[in-house]
């Protein structure tokens, strides 16, 4: 009979801050919980406020990991986003965030961890790590990442161009990538804006896409940046 061994959490010396910050977090069920919770009254405030209308879910993978893009007009687009997911796969959804923004204080820091479940992504110096991070958490079956590609918020309500960061990470892949459009955030909450007005939104569900068939140059990486940028805006011509 082996003898028993205790291994703490890697974690265990670190603030709560600090805890939140790191990535991947450890399992905490208290957080898993008020997760849940919140998550609940955060689709019934969606759906009575901005009278969210979801189509397309019966698209999204349902026992492997896969890749969620939108257009990104507002706050609204990752809060819409983790609504479209079962709700008993919120806590291995993960949004990819700005870690200069959503990270930089203990406010925000504790409404990206606990409440979006946000995976912080360096913009700028260390964006291949982060894009290894991201490779590694999909590689996990059954976790999703939700990735706005055009890297900002826009100001005018357009789609913007898609950043190469996408095409990177699924480059040679037979990953899920599935094209979603927010149409109504720019209005609803547009960026500098301190609260959201009750414009209604809907959220379409693209068709999955993989890129397996790609070679892994830069030509490739640019024609995957392309095709689901048109393929995210020929969702949101829908409304037209």
């Amino acid at each position: 009979m082996s003898e028993w061994e205790y291994h703490p959490p890697p974690d265990i010396d670190a603030t709560m801050a600090e805890a939140l910050r790191s990535f991947p977090r450890q399992p905490d069920m208290l957080i898993y919980a008020l997760r849940s919770g919140l998550a609940l009254s955060l689709r019934g405030w969606l759906r009575l406020y901005h009278r969210l209308r979801i189509e397309g879910r019966e698209n999204l993978p349902e026992n492997r990991s896969f890749v969620l893009v939108c257009n990104h007009t507002s706050h609204l687009d990752t809060l819409c986003l983790l609504s479209s997911v079962p709700l008993r796969k919120i806590h291995r959804t993960f949004p990819a965030a700005a870690a200069d923004y959503f990270f930089s204080s203990a406010p925000r820091t504790v409404v990206s961890a606990i409440l979006v479940n946000a995976l912080p992504f360096e913009r700028q110096a260390k964006g291949a790590e982060s894009l290894t991070v991201c490779s590694e958490l999909l590689a996990n079956e059954g976790n999703i990442l939700i990735i706005f590609p055009e890297g900002t918020r826009t100001t005018t309500g357009e789609l913007g161009r898609f950043r190469s960061g996408i095409g990177r990470l699924v480059v040679g892949s037979d990953l899920p990538v599935l094209p979603c459009h927010l149409a109504g955030g720019w209005k609803a909450w547009p960026k500098g804006k301190f609260f959201p007005r009750p414009y209604r939104l809907v959220l379409r569900i693209g068709s999955p896409r993989t890129y397996a068939h790609l070679a892994k140059t830069s030509e490739s990486v640019v024609e995957i940046c392309h095709d689901l940028q048109e393929s995210v805006a020929a969702l949101g011509r829908l409304d037209a």
